[in-house]
């Protein structure tokens, strides 16, 4: 048989309509996008393991209302791939009828399982928390733009 060595456009398309449509019912079956050993890195946090992986996306569905990606740009070379996206959401406690949206990317490194199936081995998210969240927050946000314009002066 013949293992390929870069993944197929297909298999990227489901992937990212899988995050673009993510809803709650979604999170178990996200062994068919991972490894079970699978890597996650964004800026808060780093797991390893797909249970904890599903922990993060659980807990962003928990903690935010109508939380949604919507992927604008992709580049795929070989097995890695580089998603950039729009993350939108709201926040339940603080300004709950404003939509808020972080600009960001992930880089994905995928491999052949032993059935011969793509999955994510490593995901790694990065966007700026300074700039796309605290800023956004009611009190930390007046003080990172002051932070941010001494710097910058």
């Amino acid at each position: 048989m013949h293992t390929p060595d870069a993944v197929d456009e297909l298999w990227l398309d489901a992937l990212v309509q899988g995050f673009e449509q993510l809803q709650p019912d979604d999170i178990a079956r996200m062994g068919d996008w991972y490894a079970p050993d699978a890597n996650f890195k964004d800026p808060f946090k780093e797991v390893q393991g797909i249970a904890q992986i599903q922990h993060i996306f659980q807990h962003m569905f928990e903690s935010l209302h109508e939380p949604r990606f919507v992927v604008t740009s992709r580049i795929l070379q070989g097995n890695q791939c580089f998603l950039v996206w729009d993350f939108l959401f709201r926040f339940k406690t603080m300004q709950p009828d404003v939509e808020q949206c972080i600009r960001g990317g992930s880089h994905l490194v995928m491999a052949l399982n032993a059935n011969n199936e793509w999955r994510v081995v490593m995901h790694r998210d990065y966007w700026d928390a300074a700039e796309e969240l605290y800023e956004k927050l009611p009190l930390v946000g007046g003080l990172m733009r002051w932070l941010k314009h001494r710097v910058n002066s």
